[in-house]
């Protein structure tokens, strides 16, 4: 099984880009967006996120269910639902403000005993470091998961509207980027990560890291770009003939990204690290396919396997 441990909530988006437009409330969060895009592509895919038992939870729960994705956590927990208040650029590129509850309302001993006996990958949350005591928590449960032979993948998602202790947050950083064989991430987090770093650079440094074999960064417009230990690879984005939002792109290609892997044989240590250009650049292709289709329509909506074959047979 393919799991994926962190953050849920609920996106209060504008219906529109006047000043003061009302706000809808859509299902979200990086991890429970790729979990979706996960589980819609085909795996067998499970969520390990505490769900609150108020109307807003109700709410998240019905795209897990209509994807097939399994809630690890069964119980309900009475904190309500963490929300996310959106807001666009005039490229329609998403920001977030946060009110956190629900997604921390988990015990170390809860989150162990929820995940499977066997997990093929396991995907960190981008939350995980931010505070001290929930990244002692997650931390144990990547180890788990490695014990129980899991690749292990992070898409960093850098908000840096939550981190209120920057050096601290970058110290837990380090413990999560040294358990993973994959790391995805943005040219936003790298530009607060590593300024005046290149993007080249920056993905050699954490090639150098004890596991990683692996390094995504989206490149927003310009597609992104792929570093494995032998080779890199660019590829662009998929434009869908109607344009909705950039809400999920990223999860939604990460999920694409795994999925490639995974079907040809590549998504374990040792043979990520040993990608080359061409096999990079077929994988970016279908992670941005996956992406573009999420991004024809409002909010986080990730694409079935067979939207996805359709478009690969066009091109």
């Amino acid at each position: 099984m393919f799991v994926v441990g962190g953050e849920s909530l609920i996106d209060l988006v504008p219906v529109s880009s006047a000043p003061g437009a009302e706000r809808q409330a859509l299902p979200g969060g990086s991890p429970y967006n790729c979990a979706i895009a996960l589980a819609k592509l085909g795996n067998d895919t499970g969520f390990l996120c505490p769900i609150s038992q108020d109307e807003h939870g109700d709410l998240l729960l019905g795209p897990l269910a209509e994807a097939g994705v399994h809630v690890l956590l069964q119980e309900r927990v009475d904190a309500p639902t963490t929300k996310a208040i959106v807001s666009f650029n005039d490229k329609m590129q998403a920001s977030y403000v946060f009110e956190r509850a629900a997604d921390r309302a988990f015990t170390r001993e809860g989150l162990l005993a929820a995940l499977p006996a066997a997990v093929t990958l396991y995907q960190i949350g981008g939350f995980a470091p931010i505070l001290a005591e929930d990244a002692a928590v997650w931390a144990a449960v990547v180890e788990a998961a490695r014990a129980r032979g899991a690749t292990i993948s992070f898409d960093i998602n850098v908000r840096d509207k939550l981190v209120e202790d920057e050096a601290g947050y970058r110290a837990r950083l380090e413990t999560f980027l040294d358990a993973a064989h994959l790391i995805k991430l943005s040219e936003e987090d790298h530009a607060w990560l590593a300024p005046g770093t290149s993007i080249a650079d920056y993905a050699a440094s954490l090639l150098a890291r004890p596991h990683c074999e692996l390094v995504v960064i989206t490149l927003g417009e310009h597609g992104s770009i792929a570093f494995s230990r032998l080779a890199s690879a660019q590829a662009g984005i998929y434009a869908p003939p109607v344009f909705g939002d950039t809400v999920g792109a990223g999860d939604s290609l990460m999920a694409g990204i795994l999925t490639w892997l995974h079907e040809t044989g590549a998504l374990r240590p040792g043979a990520l690290g040993q990608l080359d250009a061409a096999a990079l650049e077929t994988t970016l292709k279908f992670g941005a396919v996956v992406a573009g289709l999420n991004c024809a329509q409002k909010g986080c909506k990730p694409p079935s396997r067979a939207e996805v074959e359709a478009v690969l047979a066009s091109c």
